[in-house]
């Protein structure tokens, strides 16, 4: 990362300002502009989301804000209502009256007398989500979008449901957001009023987990605030990011298919973070890159950004299997359009543990599956953050619970670019049963890494939005779509697809166990294979380095710790899955703050009992400055029977070491065909 100080303008910044809402609700805001007698209105670049702009996000903001300011623009970091310093509360995501604020917020901006009455979003995961979503509402000053780790549609592409699955990582975000949206605000900004407006928090929340629970299949509820119900919509330019090491890789590919709008794609290696604070690396110069975009669409300046390919992807060479990569080595690839005429779907038929080359025919022999409870351990994260290391370990030990399809050693490399699928001619004993599918990178010495996945909850076979109960014994034809990637199989290599009808605690499992019987014969893997283009350039280097403004001055007073722990007891049969996240404890100088925030996850079952998954997440916040001292600790716990799910949370609050409010929550929400 290049630290950069000199800019093509200085910047002063505000510290903090409010933004009034229709509705009396004030937002807490942030800005930095460029200052100087010469500097004229200039664009307003919004970052807007709920992750607290003094002390939580206040470092990234920091190399982020005065670099896109510094070229020009007035950037403004708003908190959405209930979080931080803004008024009002939060209660659930992407809601109307949150989507409403975002436009009021940009109109203000625009009227502003050092703004020209353009405006532009940028964000990352909720920020990206929020800027798709309210470009898709036609503001009439928003003029450009560069959105990173987002996703276009709620149900089937978030952290809630995969393939009509319910992910852990829906107890994980649930707990996250119990957590953000019961902090206190900041009596230095918002006075004597900051207890009861914590209370007001506190008093309004409910575990999100609860609603997100009700709604088990494709409905108005997801429907809501997903871009891929309407793309044509959205009418502004669009600059779309992600990483194959997140869970939002397919969005990106997806609205570069589907917008109508000049957009750009960038695909890297990253997992859930900004393109140039990348990991896994190379990170790239992603800053530079969103300046030119606004530059072009916002200015009009002619800097060729609507000249260049839809598309850069990081074709990701085969590496062994870890839970962590300092950097994929690969290289960049490009694509004038998406989809691309350089991609090949090309299906391999598949026979008795056998992947076929595609002019070979299936097999006959039918074969059977039913996977231990304990299949998914190595699973990694849905959305890997990198800290703790959280990808997919060796699949050996996963594959000992799957059934496994082996392609013959490759003779020259492999390369494919895109969403893989597998066609399955399947029967099963329940009415309710999943499959996992796993495409592995098999190397000489049998070590397997994962190279995408995905899920399918085979009553959602159909459709989302109307689920079936299977008929146990009765053959069905589903596909199974997997993540995204761009991958090379090189030569000496083979290809390992593996099904498995569990794969917890990724996703939780179907209420009984199922025996699959797959049927060869109608079943292939189909992979979207990109052979080398014979005048591409080898080594194409389409990106500056990473560069970035100085953070601001921090320091740690307590150090971090990070687990991730695989719990095997064969006394009594259980198995669990343990992971710490905890952020020590910060001091942020120029607020004169000290911050930690801790979390605890822990996932287990027992055997092969069906109803014995248990999730948990626990998260402990703490603020504190001079004699004023705060904590909130939250827990929120899942588990299941045969019929329903069962939540358990709790909520409490001290102000020094007093307890100032409890409260405890004990629901059952009835399982819908999961």
């Amino acid at each position: 990362m290049q630290v950069v100080e000199k800019l093509p303008y200085d910047v002063q910044s505000d510290e903090h300002f409010w933004i009034p809402m229709s509705d009396g609700v004030r937002l807490a805001c942030r800005s930095w502009r460029p200052k100087g007698d010469d500097v004229g209105p200039i664009p307003a670049v919004v970052e807007y989301i709920p992750y607290r702009r003094r002390d939580l996000t206040s470092v990234r903001d920091s190399m982020h804000h005065p670099y896109i300011a510094g070229h020009g623009y007035a950037c403004v970091r708003v908190d959405l209502r209930g979080t931080g310093d803004s008024e009002g509360v939060l209660t659930d995501e992407y809601l109307e009256r949150e989507q409403q604020d975002a436009e009021e917020v940009l109109a203000w901006l625009a009227e502003q007398p050092w703004c020209d009455g353009r405006t532009a979003m940028l964000g990352l995961s909720w920020g990206g989500f929020a800027a798709l979503q309210v470009a898709a509402r036609r503001p009439p000053s928003l003029g450009a979008i560069a959105i990173n780790c987002f996703t276009d549609d709620r149900f089937a592409d978030d952290m809630h449901y995969m393939g009509g699955c319910l992910l852990s990582d829906n107890l994980a975000e649930a707990g996250t957001m119990f957590a953000y949206s019961t902090c206190p605000p900041d009596p230095a900004t918002v006075g004597d009023r900051w207890r009861e407006m914590w209370l007001e928090r506190l008093n309004a929340v409910q575990p999100w987990i609860l609603n997100w629970l009700r709604h088990q299949r494709r409905d108005d509820y997801w429907r809501h605030a997903s871009v891929c119900e309407d793309y044509s919509a959205v009418d502004c330019p669009v600059l779309a990011a992600s990483g194959w090491a997140d869970g939002y890789s397919n969005a990106a590919l997806r609205v570069l298919e589907h917008l109508n709008v000049p957009r750009r794609g960038l695909v890297g290696p990253w997992s859930h973070r900004y393109p140039h604070l990348g990991l896994p690396g190379p990170a790239i110069g992603y800053l530079q890159e969103v300046v030119r975009w606004f530059d072009h669409w916002l200015k009009g300046v002619d800097n060729g950004v609507d000249e260049g390919p839809t598309l850069w992807a990081w074709m990701q060479d085969s590496v062994p299997p870890a839970t962590a990569y300092e950097d994929r080595p690969g290289r960049w690839v490009r694509e004038e359009t998406w989809p691309s005429p350089h991609v090949e779907r090309t299906p391999h038929p598949l026979a008795k543990y056998q992947i076929n080359s595609p002019w070979d025919n299936g097999g006959t022999e039918s074969l059977t599956v039913s996977s231990p409870l304990t299949v998914g351990q190595f699973a990694g994260k849905w959305a890997s953050y990198n800290a703790p290391p959280d990808l997919p370990y060796d699949q050996r030990e996963e594959d000992g619970g799957s059934l496994v399809f082996d392609s013959d050693v490759l003779s020259e490399d492999l390369e494919i670019l895109g969403a893989a699928s597998v066609e399955l001619d399947v029967s099963v004993t329940e009415p309710v049963a999943m499959v996992a599918a796993r495409l592995c990178d098999v190397a000489p010495d049998g070590s397997a890494t994962r190279v995408t996945f995905g899920l399918l909850n085979l009553t959602h076979r159909d459709s989302h939005e109307s689920p079936e109960p299977l008929t146990p014994g009765e053959r069905y034809r589903v596909k199974v779509t997997l993540n995204g990637v761009a991958q090379v199989f090189p030569a000496g290599h083979r290809i390992r697809l593996s099904l498995s009808t569990s794969y917890w605690p990724l996703a939780w499992p179907p209420p009984r166990k199922v025996l699959m019987t797959v049927h060869p014969e109608g079943s292939a893997l189909d992979l979207p294979v990109r052979p080398r283009i014979t005048d591409e350039d080898p080594d194409p280097q389409p990106f500056d380095e990473p560069e970035a403004t100085p953070e601001i001055a921090h320091e740690r007073r307590e150090p971090p710790e990070h687990r991730w722990t695989v719990h095997r007891d064969l006394v009594d049969t259980r198995s669990s899955l343990e992971i710490v996240k905890d952020g020590g404890i910060m001091h942020f100088e120029d607020v004169d703050l000290d911050v930690g925030r801790r979390a605890y996850e822990n996932y287990d079952s027992v055997a092969d009992d069906f109803t014995s998954p248990h999730g948990r997440s626990s998260w402990t916040m703490r603020f504190a400055r001079g004699p004023w001292r705060t904590r909130t600790e939250t827990h929120a716990s899942l588990q299941c029977t045969e019929d329903e799910f069962r939540v358990y949370a709790t909520l409490d609050a001290f102000e020094g070491e007093e307890r100032i409010f409890s409260r405890e929550w004990s629901e059952a929400v009835p399982r819908d065909l999961l």
